[in-house]
This record gives structure tokens, sequence and C-alpha cells, in this order.
């Protein structure tokens, strides 16, 4: 017979147990049962906190992206700062590519909430404000989101040096052969060499620069101005 506990449950616990089922079986493991079984307790106190899966999966995500957050937040340097919010991004969903799966299903949840007005922050405390912020900040959670999200995607694929290798020969020989344009076949040369991280980080350092161009800092002016 399975013992209940019989201390009280919180949401914390029942989000820690539903990250641990996701990181061992995946979302299609994740049940409400999984977790009730998982915490030792009865469906009544699960749903005293939970209604579903798909609040689990979100509440499971927000809890990850908020370590993220806080690892992130509270240096000097707010560039510094949103680079660092950007890689831990990268590197949870790497890790936990169903992180990158929720994120990706509701635009509105608490955990895109939360980088979101991580980002929004940053941009602030650098002087972006209006409708600047508003635009360079939705620009920016979107590349985030979107890149680690396929890269994950990828990883998947290629769970190792070996088969990423492989794998990256194999896209590279057929964007060759389907097209002859010098910058296709310099592209493809690059892909077999390219390092995921590294250019997600320029990509991250490419749009910081485009927010602070001479146009971005007009745009703000403009706003303060009206």
């Amino acid at each position: 017979m399975t013992s209940r506990r019989t201390d009280a449950l919180s949401r914390e616990r029942i989000v820690e147990a539903t990250i641990q089922i996701l990181d061992t079986a995946g979302e299609s493991g994740l049940t409400l049962r999984a977790v009730t079984a998982h915490l030792a307790t009865g469906r009544g106190a699960i749903y005293h906190h939970v209604t579903n899966k798909d609040e689990l999966l979100a509440a499971a995500a927000d809890g990850v992206i908020g370590q993220v957050v806080a690892a992130a937040a509270g240096g000097d340097d707010p560039r510094g700062s949103i680079r660092a919010l950007a890689l831990g991004i990268f590197e949870a969903i790497d890790a936990r590519p169903w992180v990158g799966v929720q994120l990706s299903r509701e635009p509105f949840q608490p955990a895109v909430l939360q980088i979101w007005k991580a980002v929004g922050v940053s941009l602030s405390a650098l002087g972006v404000g209006g409708t600047a912020l508003a635009d360079a900040g939705s620009a920016l959670v979107n590349y985030v989101l979107g890149a680690a999200g396929q890269h994950a995607a990828g990883a998947r694929r290629a769970p190792d040096g070996a088969a990423r290798k492989e794998f990256l020969d194999g896209v590279a020989a057929e964007w060759a052969r389907q097209d002859s344009d010098p910058l296709v076949q310099e592209s493809a040369a690059l892909l077999r060499e390219h390092d995921d991280r590294a250019q997600f980080l320029a990509g991250v350092d490419i749009f910081l620069a485009g927010i602070f161009s001479s146009e971005a800092i007009a745009a703000v002016r403009r706003d303060a101005s009206d």
C-alpha cells in the first residue's frame, strides 16, 4: 500500500515535481496521476493548486525561467544583464527542450511575461522608452525564444558531437547541392563548423547594436518630446 504524505502540499512542491517528471519522462509522461504518485498524495491536494496539465506546464516553465531571470538580474551593466538573460534562456531550453515548446504556445503566459519584463527593465535602464522600448523589447524576446527553440530542436536530432557533425555536414552538402550561388556556397561551408552558442550571442549583440543606432535613439527622443 502506497503511503500518503501528511505534511502540507504547496504549489512550489508541485512545480518542482512537475519539472522533475518533465526532465525524466518528457511532456508525454506528465499527467496529474504521475504528479500525485511522485508526491505520494491524492488528486484533491493537487487540484487545490492546479486544475489541469496545461496549468502544470505553464507553472513548470515559469519556475525554470524564474531561476534564469533571478540569476541574470542585479548587475550594474544592463547590457550585460540582457546578454546573461538571453544566454540563460538559451541554455535552459537546450537542457530542457520542453521549456522551449511551452514558451512557444502562449505569448502571455507568466514565463514569457517574466522574460519581457526583465528585458524591459534593462532597456529602460539604458534610456530606451515609449514605443521604442515596446518594439525593441518584443523583437529581442522573439529572437531569443525563436533562436533558442530552433537550437533545441536541432540538438534533439543530434544529441552528441559525432551526430551533430554528421547532421551539419548533411545539411551543408544539401545546401551546396541545391544552389551554386557563391553566398550559399560560403554559408554551407561555414555551417559545418559554426558554434550555435556563439552565433546566438552574436545575434543578441546585433539586436542591441541596432536598438542603440541613431535611428532608435531619434525615435526615443521623439517619444519623449510628445
